[in-house]
């Protein structure tokens, strides 16, 4: 059953690593997983990509259609979006899903400062060209700062470029509300296909425990709340992550 891993904002594949590394330790017969990135975050923003909610579900569910079988699938952050969405659109591409934001979908969600500057009616474009600033060392000292560990840090920022800017600008922007509660009428749908909430405690950008708890009942998914992790929990104790996805994939092999 191919494992497909999908990262968000602003982020590159390398966000994964240490998860990955502990999910080799303690599933090592599950097939390598495959890490999936957006267009624009770590992988190329091509000409004509409007990098819309809408264009990154279509874009998602055409690598789906790409496997021979279903998929168990994972997002996190706007990856988390993307899957919830090509769940609810083509809940025949996957076994299960995974996401960690599924509170951006409740209909009382208020987006973050960041996306809130990025959808005010008189922004002209991205503060930076490259997200969290020019300068590397300050790239990596921020994101330390709002979680994620030093390593993993130095690897995605120095994958952040001029074109993850301008992706996640009119990402934000195509996303401002009432989109995603619009979106989130439709969560019934994921009930479909068995799927997972991920509720880390300290994660402050992805809605209320209330919030999330409510849209996973709706999605017919079950919550896993990770006491005292982050927005990055997934580099903060992968070991713990793992073991929480194992534990998931096993109970829908029984």
């Amino acid at each position: 059953m191919p494992t497909v891993f999908v990262h968000g904002f602003p982020e590159t594949q390398d966000v994964w690593e240490p998860l990955l590394v502990e999910l080799e330790r303690v599933a090592p017969a599950r097939p390598a997983p495959i890490r999936l990135s957006p267009p624009g975050f770590g992988a190329p923003l091509p000409t004509g990509f409007d990098a819309t909610v809408g264009d990154y579900r279509d874009w998602l569910i055409g690598e789906l259609e790409r496997f021979a079988e279903p998929v168990d699938l994972v997002g996190h952050d706007w990856g988390g979006a993307h899957a919830l969405n090509a769940v609810m659109a083509r809940p025949d591409l996957v076994r299960s899903w995974v996401s960690d934001v599924i509170g951006l979908f409740d209909p009382d969600y208020v987006w973050h400062e960041f996306a809130l500057s990025q959808q005010a009616p008189e922004s002209t474009g991205p503060a930076s060209a490259v997200p969290l600033g020019p300068d590397p060392e300050m790239r990596v000292a921020m994101l330390v700062q709002l979680g994620m560990s030093e390593p993993v840090a130095k690897r995605v920022a120095a994958g952040q470029d001029e074109a993850m800017g301008r992706a996640a600008y009119a990402l934000y922007r195509s996303a401002a509300q009432p989109v995603m509660a619009e979106l989130g009428r439709e969560l019934e749908r994921a009930a479909q296909r068995p799927g997972l909430s991920l509720l880390a405690t300290e994660d402050r950008v992805v809605g209320t425990a209330e919030q999330r708890t409510r849209t996973a009942r709706r999605a017919g998914a079950r919550t896993v709340t990770l006491d005292g992790l982050g927005h990055w929990w997934m580099t903060q104790d992968p070991v713990r992550g793992a073991q929480v996805l194992t534990d998931f994939w096993n109970s829908l092999d029984r």
